[in-house]
């Protein structure tokens, strides 16, 4: 162990703090008559209502609750919206699928998480790991989608760098009639009358325990 000159052990130096990207943990769907937001309970039932959504589409008496109820979240700036794809599948038992928003606000990753808390980052690790573990042989592959959403640029902060806060405020949203790529989707898409047939999807505490963000 090091020393110092005067005999006293020397103090390890701390590692330079690095600011992890930001999680997803609060969701919401869009009414496809009314378009208002409603906010939904988990990622598990995000995962479902996004994996059925071309085929059913969200309405706001799936949440038990009518049209004339107040929204509970608007498309503005005042938190980062990114456009999801519908019909992703759902996350397979046993993992946790994650979205990552990274500092600069420029795009998002996808990992996933296996029951032990292993990080899988592609395909060929996902593949990998179903093959050395035969109890999750039966989790298709086709099932784990490291497709992201695509950030909104209108909505993400001018200066990401004075975003001195872990809290930021994200949303993402699917198309229903088709998934588009990269290309397809235009910051017109969300100025357009509602958001019909998407989702939203609000960011991140990196707690990780569920909530809406307030305003940083």
């Amino acid at each position: 162990m090091a020393e110092e000159e005067n005999g006293s052990v020397a103090k390890p130096r701390a590692k330079k703090d690095i600011a992890p990207g930001r999680l997803i943990d609060t969701y919401a769907a869009q009414c496809e008559n009314c378009h208002q937001w409603r906010v939904i309970d988990s990622q598990e039932e995000y995962e479902d209502i996004r994996s059925r959504m071309i085929d059913d589409p969200f309405t706001c008496d799936k949440k038990q609750i009518s049209c004339e109820d107040p929204a509970d979240l608007d498309y503005d700036s005042s938190r980062t919206w990114v456009i999801d794809k519908p019909g992703l599948p759902k996350t397979p038992k046993g993992f946790k699928r994650s979205l990552v928003l990274r500092k600069d606000y420029s795009k998002m990753d996808t990992y996933y998480f296996t029951p032990t808390g292993k990080k899988l980052r592609s395909r060929n690790e996902v593949a990998s790991y179903v093959e050395a573990n035969p109890e999750f042989k039966g989790a298709p592959l086709e099932d784990f989608s490291f497709t992201v959403p695509k950030v909104m640029e209108d909505t993400a902060p001018p200066d990401p760098k004075v975003v001195a806060s872990p809290v930021a405020k994200v949303a993402v949203s699917p198309v229903a009639a088709a998934a588009p790529s990269d290309d397809d989707v235009s910051d017109k898409s969300t100025k357009s009358k509602g958001f019909k047939g998407k989702f939203k999807l609000e960011e991140v505490t990196l707690s990780g325990s569920p909530h809406v963000s307030p305003a940083p």
